[in-house]
């Protein structure tokens, strides 16, 4: 019987992008199982995502997008290292920054547009670290957290992707990335995951 873990990447494999953020709030939760579920087991590269989570319960987040995905979701540990076809969630009231080396940084920093974790501090972590080869994903959710960290992105020259206003639930965060001019890509929700696997295996949509 395949495992998730039987899927591992030739480490020779070339690919365009070294990993993929993605931003969401209201109605995240759909969004993200709609993307995660659509990616292969053996996606190569990994994923960080910042869902903002009352710190006042207990998160199932990270068990729920297992139930959803081939791929494996987990809350990660201060220190630790990314891995390929591996989903990391930030914690609720841990803002999630990713050094150089893919080295996982959690902080109890200052909120950010009220927010901890925040859109903006990840973004702006993976843009620092990553530079060209990141893609950022903001989904559905109010507010305007992640629109400066997608200005990052696009500043070191990676690639930014909105959720579209007809598929979001609410639409202040995909509109406020999209209004820095620095988004290159709205598209509705079912494109998302395949143009993000499209971006890391070839560069581009097709």
């Amino acid at each position: 019987m395949e495992t998730k873990e039987d899927n591992a990447i030739d480490s020779s494999y070339i690919r365009a992008f070294d990993i993929v953020a993605i931003a969401a709030s209201a109605d995240g939760l759909k969004a993200l199982i709609e993307i995660l579920s659509a990616l292969p087991s053996n996606f190569p590269v990994p994923i960080v995502i910042v869902k903002h989570l009352s710190p006042k319960y207990p998160s199932f987040l990270t068990e729920i997008l297992n139930r959803h995905t081939s791929l494996t979701v987990k809350s990660p540990e201060h220190g630790e290292t990314l891995h390929q076809s591996v989903v990391y969630i930030a914690p609720p009231d841990y803002h999630l920054l990713v050094k150089p080396k893919g080295i996982i940084e959690l902080s109890q920093s200052p909120k950010v547009h009220f927010v901890r974790p925040s859109a903006d501090v990840l973004f702006e972590s993976v843009a620092q670290s990553y530079k060209e080869r990141a893609i950022a994903v903001v989904l559905t959710g109010g507010d305007s957290d992640g629109s400066k960290g997608v200005e990052a992105i696009k500043k070191m020259g990676g690639i930014a992707i909105a959720q579209d206003k007809a598929t979001s639930t609410v639409f202040g965060m995909p509109a406020a990335a999209i209004a820095t001019g620095c988004v290159d890509f709205i598209l509705p929700l079912p494109e998302i995951a395949g143009a993000i696997a499209n971006l890391v295996l070839t560069g581009g949509l097709a």
